[in-house]
């Protein structure tokens, strides 16, 4: 699989990728990184699973899937990120990246792109709505639009496979991500933002629909979760009503702890 540092380091240096600049940076060549990612994955993926990474960004998070033995179906819409994947993952056979968004239902919908930093672009006008003004989010400029192709979870399921993990972040859109879910892998992620958290509580009701019935979260960047047990979707709605504005961003894991 190796460590797909040559292609990294091409487009570190190449200027038509300089949007991408920072996340490579952040996102690859750090080994710590990579360690703490893997150790906090493998709780959720094992060799042989399919994992499904929807919003894929820079695919950070497909190489820790990778070195956890997983296949991956990769979902972006974004042609800077998808060169940038294609690139990466050339000669990864266990790799399959879909160029589209994911929604509630196939089609086409129109993607506000933020140009200087990609990896909040959005399908979502309210995001960008609640965006403006907000503490953390000064300087961000949703200044490009694209239409792009929809699939659904649904649709991923019915052409790859049954996932064992499903990753969703995709600013803001997570719940019409869930619409387009009815049959739910043993466990997922997805993305919240403080200024978004009413898209966050339609995500958990949507989940708890689906037989979901464990969840925790982790903060920002970090690997961790901050219970460290499983609450229901009505503590897990409330302990994310309290967090402060500071506390930004962060993604909910979900489990099925029953089967039925």
């Amino acid at each position: 699989m190796g460590t797909h540092s040559a292609a990294v380091e091409a487009l570190r240096t190449d200027p038509r990728a300089a949007a991408l600049h920072r996340s490579l940076d952040v996102y690859y060549g750090d080994p710590a990184r990579d360690t703490a990612m893997d150790a906090f994955y493998a709780r959720f993926v094992h060799p042989g699973d399919l994992v499904f990474d929807i919003g894929s960004h820079v695919g950070d998070h497909i190489g820790t899937f990778r070195r956890l033995g997983a296949r991956v179906v990769a979902v972006e819409p974004q042609p800077l990120c998808l060169r940038a994947l294609r690139a990466i993952y050339a000669h990864d056979d266990q790799v399959t990246v879909v160029e589209a968004a994911c929604g509630a239902q196939p089609g086409r919908i129109s993607f506000l792109v933020n140009t200087a930093n990609p990896t909040v672009s959005t399908a979502s006008t309210d995001f960008v709505t609640a965006a403006a003004g907000a503490g953390g989010w000064e300087g961000q400029i949703w200044d490009g639009q694209i239409e792009v192709p929809v699939t659904t979870i649904d649709t991923l399921i019915a052409e790859h496979g049954t996932p064992s993990f499903v990753k969703i972040d995709v600013e803001g859109f997570e719940d019409a991500v869930l619409a387009g879910l009815s049959h739910p892998p043993p466990a997922l992620s997805f993305e919240f933002t403080t200024i978004g958290r009413a898209v966050a509580l339609r995500c958990l009701e949507r989940l708890a629909t689906l037989g979901f019935d464990g969840f925790d979260v982790a903060l920002g960047d970090h690997k961790a979760l901050t219970l460290g047990r499983w609450v229901d979707a009505d503590e897990m709605a409330a302990h994310l009503l309290a967090l402060p504005h500071e506390a930004n961003s962060g993604d909910v894991y979900c489990v099925r702890t029953t089967r039925g």
